[in-house]
């Protein structure tokens, strides 16, 4: 099985979904707004600096998912999937990912933003998978903790490697789109690292490591 491995936010959409989120939630009045755009932005930086503290932001950013009704946020993640997420997609996105498919590609996106974000993004952009951060979810409810692995930096290989063991099929080639040098550890990995619209840390490593570099905006 050949695999065609996708980040999300700022990869194969125009943004950043995690924090674009947060900023809907306070936009709703869901949050707290003073305090939660400074610790939403506090951790979007350290996570564009690379030094992000997984946890710490894990047990910020699901907590709402535990304070409110379940029906509630669900209305609230179809109106941001509306609102929001459909101006982040990109015609490129949907190009690369139909040239994978048409060459019988497995496509996978693999994200540190947690599952109740990016479940319906996935399902838009007709990928087979999604491999991301797993908010806790017992008797009905979240409960604001994390399950499993983050799905963020070396914990992407972790999961990814998870993933693959419970796969009947053979290893195939895999290719790996990224913008981020939290990846680094994936795309180091794979067989065929691309960078796409890439920081400037990440850009660098592929300029030393002659690795494809592209855009999709």
């Amino acid at each position: 099985m050949s695999l065609a491995i996708f980040d999300l936010d700022n990869t194969l959409i125009g943004g950043d979904s995690d924090h674009l989120w947060g900023e809907f939630l306070i936009q709703k009045g869901v949050v707290n707004a003073d305090y939660y755009r400074q610790q939403n932005d506090k951790y979007y930086e350290a996570y564009k600096q690379g030094n992000l503290d997984i946890m710490a932001f894990l047990q910020f950013s699901l907590r709402p998912l535990a304070d409110n009704p379940l029906e509630k946020m669900l209305e609230l993640r179809e109106e941001f999937m509306r609102d929001k997420i459909e101006l982040l997609l990109l015609p490129k996105s949907f190009e690369l990912l139909s040239r994978h498919r048409e060459q019988g590609h497995y496509l996978l996106i693999i994200t540190a933003t947690n599952r109740f974000v990016t479940e319906p993004i996935a399902q838009r952009l007709g990928v087979d998978e999604l491999l991301a951060t797993e908010p806790e979810f017992v008797d009905g409810k979240y409960t604001g903790s994390v399950f499993g692995t983050p799905c963020y930096q070396a914990g992407k290989v972790t999961r990814l490697r998870q993933w693959q063991e419970k796969q009947a099929q053979t290893k195939g080639e895999t290719w790996f789109y990224s913008d981020s040098h939290n990846d680094l550890p994936l795309l180091e990995l794979v067989d065929h690292p691309v960078v796409v619209d890439a920081d400037d840390i990440l850009l660098e490593q592929a300029k030393t490591r002659n690795w494809l570099s592209i855009s999709l905006r």
